[in-house]
Order: C-alpha cells, then sequence, then structure tokens
C-alpha cells in the first residue's frame, strides 16, 4: 500500500498568515476555529501548490497579506510543503515575486528547481471540496466543467497545457474574426491547434470519466450514493463512439473552417470542448443530481470525490492524491460524517478537513491531528 502526506507547510505574508509553520504526520489534518480565522486559508495555500489559481481561484495579488495600503497588496508571499510520497521526500513551493516594472509574478518551484504545473500536479496529487460546491450539479456548466478539469488534471498532468494551448488558440482565432481577417492560412492554423488540443483534452475527460464511473461502481454501498456520470460534448462524444483522434481533429478543424462566419457574429466560439458538461444522476433513485436534494447533492458530491482517490490510487499512471474538504461537516449528518473519516482514513492520501468546532471530528477520535486556528494563528489542540 503505497501513502501521501504532507509533512511540513510553511506559509510567509498569505492571506492572513504572517508566518505559519507546521510540522505533521501521515494522519488526517482537522483544522477548526471560528469563522474569518484562517482555516479555509490554510487549504487555499495547498491548493495553490496544484496547478490553476487555487479553491478560490484567486490572483496573486489577493492571496497576499493585506499591508497598510493597497499597494502592499503586490508583496511577496510564498507557500511551501514537504511532501511524502511513501519514503521518498520532495519540496514544492509557489509564490509571487516582485518584478522590475513593479508588479507580481508567480513562481513555482521543486526540489529547488523551476517547475512547471506538471511537476507540481506529479508532485502531490490533490482533490478539494468547499461549500461553494454542494450546489454544483444545480449551478452552471462552466463549474461542473472546471470542476472535471481539476479531477481529469490529478490523473493526466498534460491536461493542463492542453487547456492553456487550447485557450490561446481559441482567443486568437476570435480576435482574428472580430476583426474581420478571414485569411485562410492563418485562421487554419489556428483551427488546426484548437482541433489538436482539443482532441486532447476530450480524450483525457473521457479517459477519466471510464476510471471514475468504475470506482463509483465499484465502491460499497454506504452512507454516499452512487452516481452514474456522463460527458455532454462534442468531442468527448465522438470518443465514446469510438471515432480515432486523428478523424476526431480533422472533423473539429472541418466544423471550426464551415463556423467563421456564425462565430464571428456570436462574438464567441460556439462549439469545442470549453462547452462541454458533465451531468450526474442519484443511481439509486434514478433521479438527475439537480433534482435532488441540497444534502443528496452534497452526498453525491463526497462520494464521488472519494472514488476519485480510489481511482487514482489503482491508476499506475496516478497514485495516492490529498483530499481537501472545506467546512466538512456542512449538510452532512453524524452518521454521514462518521463514514466519511472512515473513509478518509482508509485512503491512501492525507485528508485535509476545516470546521468551526472541534466536536464535529470526535468521530475521528485519535486518528486524527487536530489544531485550532485563531486570528492567523495556529495552535495544537
Amino acid at each position: 500500500m503505497h501513502s501521501l502526506h504532507v509533512s511540513r507547510l510553511t506559509l510567509t505574508d498569505f492571506r492572513n498568515h504572517a508566518a505559519l509553520d507546521l510540522e505533521l504526520d501521515a494522519r488526517p489534518v482537522c483544522l477548526f476555529g471560528a469563522n474569518g480565522a484562517g482555516k479555509t486559508n490554510i487549504l487555499e495555500a495547498l491548493t495553490m501548490l496544484a496547478p490553476g489559481r487555487g479553491l478560490r481561484s484567486a490572483s496573486l495579488t489577493d492571496v497576499a497579506r493585506a499591508g497598510e495600503s493597497d499597494e502592499f497588496r503586490a508583496q511577496p508571499w510564498a507557500v511551501s510543503a514537504r511532501v511524502m510520497n511513501d519514503d521518498y521526500a520532495t519540496i514544492i513551493g509557489a509564490g509571487a515575486e516582485r518584478t522590475l516594472e513593479g508588479g507580481v509574478k508567480r513562481v513555482t518551484r521543486r526540489d529547488g528547481q523551476p517547475a512547471t504545473a506538471s511537476d507540481l500536479a506529479e508532485a502531490a496529487r490533490m482533490t478539494w471540496l468547499t461549500p461553494a460546491m454542494d450546489r454544483l450539479w444545480s449551478g452552471a456548466a462552466g463549474d461542473r466543467r472546471r470542476f472535471f478539469d481539476r479531477l481529469t488534471l490529478a490523473r493526466a498532468a498534460q491536461h493542463g497545457a492542453a487547456a492553456a494551448a487550447y485557450e490561446r488558440a481559441m482567443r486568437e482565432r476570435q480576435r482574428l474574426l472580430a476583426d474581420r481577417m478571414f485569411d485562410d492560412a492563418w485562421l487554419g492554423g489556428l483551427e488546426r491547434e484548437m482541433s489538436a488540443h482539443g482532441a486532447a483534452i476530450a480524450a483525457a475527460r473521457v479517459e477519466t470519466l471510464h476510471r471514475l464511473q468504475e470506482a463509483i461502481d465499484t465502491r460499497p454501498d454506504g452512507a454516499f450514493p452512487k452516481a452514474i456520470l456522463a460527458l455532454e460534448g462534442l468531442l468527448e462524444a465522438r470518443f465514446e463512439n469510438g471515432s480515432k483522434s486523428a478523424d476526431v481533429e480533422e472533423d473539429f478543424a472541418e466544423l471550426l473552417r464551415d463556423v467563421r462566419g456564425r462565430d464571428a457574429g456570436a462574438g464567441r466560439a460556439l462549439d469545442g470542448p470549453h462547452r462541454s458538461d458533465l451531468k450526474a444522476r442519484h443511481a439509486a433513485k434514478n433521479m438527475d443530481a439537480d433534482q435532488c436534494s441540497t444534502g443528496e447533492q452534497k452526498a453525491l458530491l463526497v462520494g464521488l470525490t472519494l472514488a476519485q482517490a480510489r481511482a487514482l490510487a489503482g491508476d499506475p499512471g496516478a497514485g495516492p492524491s490529498l483530499i481537501l474538504i472545506d467546512e466538512a461537516a456542512a449538510h452532512l449528518d453524524s452518521v454521514r460524517r462518521a463514514a466519511l473519516f472512515d473513509e478518509l482514513l482508509a485512503n491512501e492520501g492525507q485528508a485535509w478537513l476545516t470546521g468551526t468546532d472541534q466536536n464535529l471530528f470526535e468521530a475521528f477520535g485519535a486518528r486524527t491531528q487536530m489544531f485550532e486556528v485563531r486570528d492567523g494563528q495556529v495552535y495544537r489542540a
């Protein structure tokens, strides 16, 4: 059995934490304290070590500790973690440094060397849940798409690079269409870029969906209902129907060429993986997830997250993952809380949980390490 955990976490000038240095073992980490104390900020700091902009999608200046004026929001900040993967230690870090122009730039490192997003993803795979995601199934398609892309990125580190390249090509194509610059060679090159990266995005999503659904189906019945997942998207549907990647690319490039006038008029590309959606059904009730109660929607989401951890652990190209749950007790009764804790203890990756009251974690007993957070300070309970 493999294991993954953070054995040390340090923060400098991050949100309301001027300085934090936590030494940890492999047990789940429970952070409790009043609202506004800085619990979620610690989880957010961890997610800054993953590709992207963290669990709040904040800018580099937003997460800097406030100074005496807004100007000081551009001050440097840093997050560093020593991550133990079995007995192997790696140190990953992220932060903001001042530029010569007076702004800030993001820097990421692994074992003291500059690191890419893929380097970070491979060092510490992680999945997180926040209270804002409790209504994921009934919210906007974009939120579900971003959630599922994070699941995909945890399994396939190159997924983030493909998504970024696709977005760049799509923005440039739209700029040319807006300027009515219908240069076939120029647009054709961008559309071939979009089709190649778009096919890679869709293929990675479909592979993730299959692995995740298998993990869901093999989970024993329990406190968290099983979901039946589906991806709604033009390219994803082609892969589900058995099409080869080369054919998907060619057909998508041809479609983009045919709809240039339509996309120019709409002001955006109306087809592609940036429009896809994740759907779910409550398997036992045979009910769409967005029609379920708030508690059931949260339970479906937790069940999916636990299945994701199992899927990653069983994937030879991935491995154990960290699970971060902000306000872990929200919409969960005592039975489901206890069931969640048992599953997190069985996971090969460390769990990080927050809550307002220490008593919310009493079902863990001595199987966890507990910390109280007060005004940006952390105390071992």
